[in-house]
């Protein structure tokens, strides 16, 4: 089990970014939150199977169809087992 923090740079707001996220974290049982920041960026903290958490990985620097992922930022941590679901704040 694995955390992550991810910040994702591009046009990624409007788009259906964080309701793509959702999907997908659900669909790999992945926890945690996604979220706008006031930059334009979106944050997401995810908690997870390595392997999954590897696909949402991928995943996320695809987006859905209507964005564009300029860049994505990752910081690996320990596992928490803080989130008991997958949110979009």
């Amino acid at each position: 089990m694995v955390k992550i923090k991810i910040t994702v740079r591009g046009m990624v707001q409007g788009v259906g970014y964080r309701y793509y996220c959702y999907k997908q974290a659900i669909v790999l049982d992945i926890k945690g939150y996604v979220r706008n920041l006031n930059n334009g960026d979106v944050e997401i903290e995810a908690e997870g199977n390595a392997n999954e958490i590897n696909e949402f990985i991928k995943q996320a620097e695809l987006g859905p169809k209507f964005s564009k992922v300029n860049s994505v930022s990752l910081v690996k941590s320990p596992y928490e087992g803080k989130y008991s679901k997958f949110s979009i704040l």
